[in-house]
């Protein structure tokens, strides 16, 4: 199967995913065929999320999805969760089957037993507790905290660098929800995240919902999942 991605939401983010698929791809045995379909613009994202203009976004994905489905791709995936906030909207006019990032982590954590997670991401993402949509799972977020930590994912985002004291002040976030909240693991809910922990020890669980994203869409690839049960298509 031919994986599409959206992606330069962020840089940083869209070449996590290339490594990672081409990783996972590499220990399944099989050749990868991907097409990235770049976002001419990140700024567009980010004021469209912070409004809440889903069908405005919806519309600057489409073009992308077109671009992909003309290249021969099967499905398409967005290289963000932030990016997710419009994904009824966007698959509402996709020419391709959409694989959500989003739906199956609930699944992911209940099979891990996790019961209650803390998250880190966008402010929409923190806020809306990954947009409502965990059903046996907990989320928790820093409330008191989410501008300050939302503003400081941005900007790493956008950057595609994250400096010690932005990698401190995350992990520190994250020991927080452990130790205040209960939180059980702390979600990467954010995908340019990776930047801040990679090879670091927090020393607490982390689950990168990146991870649960590829491994879902190197199943697809592979034929071990099928496309019409994850998408609906």
């Amino acid at each position: 199967m031919h994986i599409g991605l959206i992606g330069g939401i962020g840089p940083a983010a869209t070449v996590v995913y290339y490594q990672r698929l081409v990783t996972r791809m590499k220990a399944l045995g099989s050749p990868l065929e991907l097409t990235i379909a770049h976002t001419p613009d990140i700024q567009v994202l980010i004021r469209n999320n912070l409004a809440d203009r889903r069908e405005e976004q919806a519309r600057e994905y489409a073009p992308l999805i077109d671009r992909l489905k003309a290249a021969g791709c099967d499905c398409a995936a967005i290289t963000s969760l932030g990016g997710h906030f419009c994904f009824a909207e966007t698959r509402a006019i996709s020419s391709l089957p959409l694989v959500s990032a989003v739906e199956p982590l609930d699944e992911a954590f209940v099979a891990k037993g996790i019961r209650r997670i803390g998250l880190l991401g966008t402010r929409v993402v923190m806020r809306t507790r990954l947009y409502g949509q965990l059903t046996r799972t907990e989320a928790v977020a820093l409330d008191d905290r989410i501008d300050e930590l939302g503003q400081m994912y941005q900007d790493i985002a956008v950057a595609g660098t994250c400096d010690e004291t932005q990698r401190e002040t995350f992990l520190a976030a994250g020991r927080e929800m452990v130790d205040r909240l209960g939180a059980e693991a702390i979600v990467l809910a954010g995908t340019d995240l990776n930047l801040a922990f990679d090879g670091k020890d927090p020393g607490y669980p982390v689950v990168d919902a990146l991870d649960i994203h590829v491994d879902l869409l190197a199943d697809l690839a592979v034929g071990r999942r099928r496309l019409d049960a994850v998408t609906g298509a």
